[in-house]
């Protein structure tokens, strides 16, 4: 490509200045926004969480009472 040729942009200047708008108008934390955000933000993590709690207790409760110990 020549120096002072610009590469074009992937969308049209006019609808990002439409989503920008739309995103912008939108009371709500950014992380939010988006249709799908309530899962990736918040179920997913407390999904993670409950699962990894419930094995820290199973291993608390199986080293308190000596279950599963090699001889």
């Amino acid at each position: 490509m020549a120096e002072g040729t610009a590469e074009p942009p992937f969308r049209p200047r006019e609808k990002l200045i439409e989503k920008q708008k739309y995103f912008q108008s939108i009371h709500k934390p950014t992380y939010l926004k988006g249709p799908y955000d309530k899962i990736t933000s918040v179920a997913i993590p407390v999904a993670l969480t409950v699962v990894s709690l419930a094995l820290i207790a199973r291993g608390i409760y199986n080293m308190s009472h000596g279950i599963g110990k090699k001889e």
